[in-house]
């Protein structure tokens, strides 16, 4: 079961019954990554179904209740904030930039347990808070080291936009860089929503790169993209970006990803047997029109999966606990077996090339 929250702030969706435990889903429905919410919801949908199936968790019926990650984050932050005070959700969970965590986290400030399962620039220690998503030091730095090594590409130019991920990503590029002997030619970083990105690309292509890494979110990516191929760039230069899926292929468009690549924990095609049972249980469900399968909504599904065995292990909502059980928690997930380590999941990444309107993916980064 799924509900929206009410749009006014401080009236909730409604109080909590003793036989539900709700979770807030955070997931953008608007804004250069409100692309990638129907994905999202659908996989979060799937995995709740799921654990209802298996008796729910603590005893309870798990349910939840969709808030809009795309909004202004201190709207998101005020939001979240009303529904734990006012008693309606007991957990928190979902895929959101990381702008929006660093408001949303402080707020929560370990009342209830919260899930964040976006990829994310590593360093997050506030209280209660468990990470599901990759960071650089183990999806960036082994990528940078396969171009380098398999490619010669050590010049590159980064453009980003304009906030906390894409900053400390190229900080981490900076240093991972300089490690194997490459520079950084050039870097830009733009507005969330930019629409024209002639200047970029014509600093792009006066940079002398070899390479471009493209820190930018959703439908800036897509334009980015179109705009790449459009100036020729994408004969001469290689792209990678850590945050790129299926539904950017897809709006992308085949025409326009040649030498597109990423690295992720998820892709569709991995050959892991839980892996190819939650994509036959996810278009089983959804049909074959549903939202495209990719890394950020099976993100979301893991949030939720991560959510019940960090509380079936506990045993109980106590914070203290569910803290003090959590370290060492391994579990099967469609990205194989995964375990939590410092309240952050350890997992196998992959590197992937883009291939028309799909992945194929290379081999598993060390």
């Amino acid at each position: 079961m799924i509900e929206k929250a009410s749009v006014r702030l401080g009236t909730p969706a409604g109080p909590r019954t003793r036989d539900a435990l709700n979770v807030a889903l955070v997931i953008p429905l608007q804004g250069p990554a409100g692309i990638f919410g129907p994905s999202c919801e659908c996989c979060a949908r799937l995995a709740a179904e799921e654990v209802n199936a298996e008796s729910g968790v603590l005893g309870k019926e798990l349910r939840l209740v969709l808030v809009d990650g795309g909004a202004p984050r201190e709207q998101v932050a005020t939001e979240i904030d009303a529904l734990i005070s006012g008693g309606v959700v007991d957990a928190v969970a979902g895929w959101h930039i990381s702008a929006v965590r660093e408001v949303v986290a402080p707020r929560i400030d370990g009342r209830v347990p919260y899930v964040y399962t976006a990829l994310y620039e590593g360093g997050e220690r506030s209280p209660g808070v468990f990470l599901t998503g990759e960071t650089p030091n183990r999806q960036l730095r082994p990528a940078l080291q396969w171009f380098a090594g398999e490619l010669g590409i050590r010049r590159w130019t980064i453009v980003g936009d304009d906030y906390v991920w894409p900053r400390a990503s190229a900080r981490a590029a900076h240093r991972y860089l300089r490690e194997l002997g490459g520079e950084v030619c050039d870097e830009m970083y733009v507005p969330l929503g930019t629409k024209d990105f002639g200047q970029v690309l014509a600093r792009v292509s006066a940079s002398d790169c070899e390479a471009v890494l493209m820190l930018l979110i959703g439908d800036d990516a897509v334009l980015f993209n179109r705009a790449f191929t459009a100036a020729g760039l994408d004969r001469d230069h290689i792209r990678f970006s850590s945050l790129i899926e299926e539904n950017v292929l897809l709006a992308t468009g085949p025409e326009n990803t040649r030498g597109l690549m990423t690295s992720a924990g998820y892709f569709e095609d991995l050959p892991t047997a839980y892996g190819l049972d939650f994509a036959a249980a996810y278009f089983r469900r959804f049909g074959p029109r549903a939202p495209v399968l990719n890394s950020l909504g099976e993100s979301c599904y893991e949030g939720v999966r991560m959510l019940t065995e960090l509380l079936r292990r506990a045993g109980t909502m106590d914070m203290d606990r569910i803290q003090a059980t959590a370290e060492g928690l391994e579990y099967e997930s469609p990205r194989g077996t995964v375990q939590i380590r410092d309240r952050h999941l350890k997992q196998r990444v992959f590197l992937a090339a883009a291939d028309g309107l799909r992945w194929d993916v290379l081999q598993q980064l060390p």
